[in-house]
């Protein structure tokens, strides 16, 4: 049965991630969702929150299981002994980071590859960022990520006023 890594901070998990595994899982037997510990951004949840979330979401999907990491990720991919990483794509504007990373990975692990999905069109303008930066001020993300992760971000911000950090 061959496995798929879909990589990614998840910060939140946005139904464009969603639609993107669950479609990828008609393409592939396993799906491993490979929340990233490490970053360059800073993320609103922790790693074990973004997991914990994660695995809330994918709870009942067969084939579908999400794990934290770090470190490389082709050193992960390797580990798990797969051979493909998934990545989306929204707009042509990803193409050109996402193929410098593949090309990269390829570079270090010749036998990994990477495949792209497209995201559904329903789902193009979604990113994390622009997601918790519309929650922060209060807009409604209802039908932008899970319905159980809604009030896990509302209340993300909601402790962050209380502490005087927004």
């Amino acid at each position: 049965m061959s496995m798929a890594i879909y990589p990614g901070t998840f910060d939140p998990l946005t139904l464009g991630h969603v639609s993107l595994v669950r479609r990828a899982r008609t393409v592939f037997g396993r799906i491993v969702v490979a929340v990233a510990k490490d970053t360059s951004k800073t993320p609103l949840f922790s790693l074990d929150e973004r997991v914990a979330m994660a695995r809330e979401v994918f709870a009942f999907d067969e084939g579908i299981e999400v794990e934290g990491f770090s470190g490389l990720l082709v050193d992960y991919v390797s580990r798990r002994g797969a051979n493909v990483i998934l990545r989306g794509l929204r707009a042509v504007s990803d193409f050109e980071y996402e193929f410098q990373m593949a090309l990269m990975n390829r570079k270090l692990h010749r036998e990994i590859q990477t495949v792209f999905l497209m995201t559904d069109y329903r789902w193009m303008y979604l990113s994390s960022t622009i997601i918790k930066e519309a929650a922060k001020h209060g807009a409604n993300i209802k039908g932008m990520v899970p319905d159980q992760l809604v009030p896990h971000v509302y209340a993300r911000f909601a402790e962050l006023r209380a502490e005087g950090k927004l």
